[in-house]
């Protein structure tokens, strides 16, 4: 499987995995504390900003990704604008940039061994139950890598959709969308069960 963790190394990648994923968890909270325009706007240019001081080649592909979301924020833009809502509004889309931002950092500097380390870990108490705790921690890492390749499969549906059709995308992507998640999600499974599935 494929890591997103960014190949150069970089001030973050030595922070500890679990610093990191513990304070992205408070952070992402904080977030939903913000309720000026103002603020959140800031918090976001802020985040942004940490991708450029990372450096250029950085700064560009956590853009890509960031810039992934544009139908999410194109649909929260066009309701708050029909509603006049204006600044819950931008408060929502700069908590969503904020939020994904600063999850694309952990993950770019993060190398996914490490983060299933620490989610087998914090899962521990789960085995009371039978539960699995690397089962759990591999579904949610299963989970953050995806996330982006879901992100890119929207962008291709939405362009395919637009070359077809001359229009712009619409809720019609989202069932072929919903399919071929699904067909991957199989995929994944028949190769892990191929590999003697999840040892523990």
């Amino acid at each position: 499987m494929l890591s997103l963790t960014f190949p150069r190394q970089t001030l973050l990648h030595k922070i500890p995995a679990w610093s990191k994923l513990m304070a992205l968890c408070l952070a992402t909270s904080a977030l939903f504390l913000i309720n000026a325009p103002v603020l959140g706007t800031m918090v976001s240019v802020l985040v942004v900003s940490a991708y450029a001081v990372l450096g250029r080649d950085f700064f560009k592909r956590g853009i890509g990704l960031i810039w992934g979301l544009w139908p999410f924020i194109a649909i929260l833009v066009i309701w708050h604008v029909v509603t006049n809502d204006y600044a819950q509004g931008i408060i929502i889309v700069t908590r969503l940039i904020s939020a994904v931002g600063l999850a694309n950092l952990v993950t770019m500097t993060t190398r996914l061994d490490d983060i299933i380390d620490c989610l087998v870990y914090v899962c521990r108490p789960v085995a009371i139950f039978g539960i699995s705790p690397k089962s759990v921690g591999i579904a949610i890492a299963l989970v953050i890598r995806f996330i982006p390749i879901l992100i890119d499969r929207a962008q291709q549906l939405s362009l395919a959709y637009r070359a077809r059709s001359g229009k712009p995308a619409s809720w019609r992507i989202i069932f072929p969308l919903v399919f071929t998640v699904l067909d991957d999600a199989e995929r994944v499974s028949i190769a892990l069960r191929a590999r003697g599935g999840v040892q523990e």
